[in-house]
């Protein structure tokens, strides 16, 4: 397998988050002056300000559901921002130098769908987001502190391994799409049995293992001295990431109080 020049890495080994992989940072140029290039702060501060965005859109939503107590209040943003979401996910990942404009809309967006879905299951399941919020920030943080202690190591296999289980998460989520399409039920996703629990625990998993990755792209892009915008567009794909691991928390829980 062919190696990466600077990182030393195998070109095919990439992060589970779209956001970002081995070769987002190789390939860029280098900032001559200091005060053009990523920093951690910097990746730290902009990823608050996107969390801070989306919590405001995610409230605004829940707020207009639980008021009126009628989906269709929030039916409209929720579409608006999922599919809005999606196509500014897809530009900010292949024009990376548009980050900077495109990742607080891209928050907000995230705001509107997860604050419609969060108030929806609230409504059946009373404490259900607030348990979800804290589980999603209580990961994060675990993970943060075993990979900064050293508890968890980012090395070539542990990619690999991780790579290969997101992307068969992202075949089953396929597959479970194309059969919903075709009035086909898919239990093993969304029911109380013991192994729909199950494989929510194993994607929760999964998910968490990609924060590890994530961490460790962001150092490696500090390192290498990538240029300033590369900065929105790390706490983009960290914000994937946590998108993604509140959702799969969510929907655990849900299944949970299915029993």
């Amino acid at each position: 397998m062919p190696l990466d020049n600077r990182t030393g890495l195998p070109r095919m080994v990439r992060t589970g988050n779209p956001g970002l992989n081995d070769r987002t940072f190789s390939s860029l140029p280098r900032p001559a002056l200091a005060e053009e290039r990523m920093t951690l702060q910097g990746t730290i501060n902009k990823s608050f300000l996107m969390l801070v965005v989306l919590l405001g859109a995610a409230l605004w939503t829940w707020s207009q559901y639980l008021t009126t107590n009628n989906p269709a209040t929030v039916g409209l943003p929720m579409i608006v921002g999922g599919i809005a979401g999606v196509i500014l996910a897809i530009i900010i990942s292949f024009r990376m130098t548009l980050a900077p404009y495109l990742a607080l809309p891209y928050a907000a967006c995230e705001g509107l769908l997860l604050g419609g879905i969060s108030a929806e299951l609230e409504r059946r399941y009373p404490g259900i987001a607030i348990q979800a919020v804290g589980l999603t920030f209580g990961v994060l943080a675990a993970m943060l502190l075993g990979y900064k202690t050293g508890l968890i190591r980012v090395t070539q296999r542990f990619r690999a391994i991780v790579f290969g289980a997101t992307l068969g998460v992202g075949l089953l989520y396929v597959a479970s799409f194309v059969l919903r399409l075709f009035h086909v039920a898919t239990p093993f996703l969304y029911s109380g049995s013991s192994l729909s629990l199950g494989i929510s625990l194993v994607i929760i998993a999964i998910a968490a293992l990609n924060l590890a990755l994530d961490f460790d792209m962001i150092d490696r892009g500090v390192a290498q001295g990538a240029p300033r915008y590369m900065e929105w567009y790390s706490a983009f794909g960290l914000l994937v990431t946590l998108v993604w691991l509140y959702l799969e928390i969510l929907r655990f829980l849900g299944n949970t109080r299915q029993r």
